[in-house]
């Protein structure tokens, strides 16, 4: 697939035209200045299948530096798809605003979101039929099972919220959250939501495992995957090594 400033691809367009090319990589961008992301850009953009910001650190530091980023991003390479990880969900009307604020005018491709209000809260952003729902189901942080492991009525709460996912998705802009640090558990989503992109957190400096990654996350084509390492790579000596040497790690697992 060839991206021409005429075309206006969708999130999941982008995805599947970087897994076409082999890049499961993406970059998290966690130190919220621009002149720092241009640098990793400049090194990776050629190896990632996407990047994501991270708000927080835009809101902490300078906030005009996460458009500089993502349109920075747009110029170097307008077919690479951007995340931004802000963990948005609140009550309708004002997901109608983070709509507007985050699609239309900062212009990212896709979002991280929280269900615990539940569909209908969600809908501002579900009907978004050009960009990616990207919604937490089994985050990679240690204390995650405090509420994503209850049991309701014999399975587990992020079973539960992994199969409305599947259910929320008549618009095919899904994707969910598993992290890396929970393998048995991401197997477990990638048979409830069948070929919908997960996003993975947690390899590198979280330690989540890439093997049990590939094994348990990949979709019926292979693909399906955005592995996602932040710190690991942009405190790396050398951001493009370490971003080449985890592609090559991937590269060898999807062969053997």
């Amino acid at each position: 697939m060839t991206f021409t400033d005429e075309q206006v691809l969708s999130f999941g367009d982008k995805l599947t035209a970087k897994w076409n090319e082999g890049k499961f990589v993406c970059v998290g961008l966690d130190k919220g200045e621009f002149e720092f992301d241009k640098n990793i850009i400049d090194q990776t953009f050629d190896l990632v299948c996407a990047y994501k910001p991270q708000s927080a650190f835009y809101e902490a530091g300078n906030f005009a530096d996460l458009k500089k980023t993502v349109d920075y991003i747009k110029e170097k390479d307008p077919s690479i798809p951007i995340i931004l990880d802000a963990k948005r969900g609140d009550i309708g009307n004002t997901n109608e605003a983070y709509v507007k604020a985050i699609f239309d005018d900062l212009g990212v491709d896709a979002l991280t979101v929280h269900p615990y209000l539940g569909k209908e809260s969600l809908e501002p952003f579900l009907k978004r039929t050009d960009k990616g729902i990207i919604i937490l189901v089994k985050t990679s942080n240690p204390g995650a099972g405090e509420f994503q492991d209850l049991t309701v009525d014999g399975k587990s709460l992020y079973q539960i919220v992994a199969e409305h996912i599947r259910d929320w998705n008549a618009n095919n802009n899904c994707a969910v959250v598993v992290g890396a640090t929970y393998p048995e558990e991401l197997k477990t989503v990638r048979e409830i939501v069948g070929d919908m992109p997960i996003l993975v957190p947690g390899i590198g400096a979280q330690g989540g495992d890439l093997q049990a990654t590939i094994k348990n996350g990949l979709n019926s084509k292979k693909q399906g995957l955005i592995i996602s390492s932040s710190r690991s790579i942009i405190f790396a000596d050398n951001p493009r090594e370490a971003a080449l040497k985890l592609t090559n790690e991937i590269q060898s697992l999807l062969s053997s």
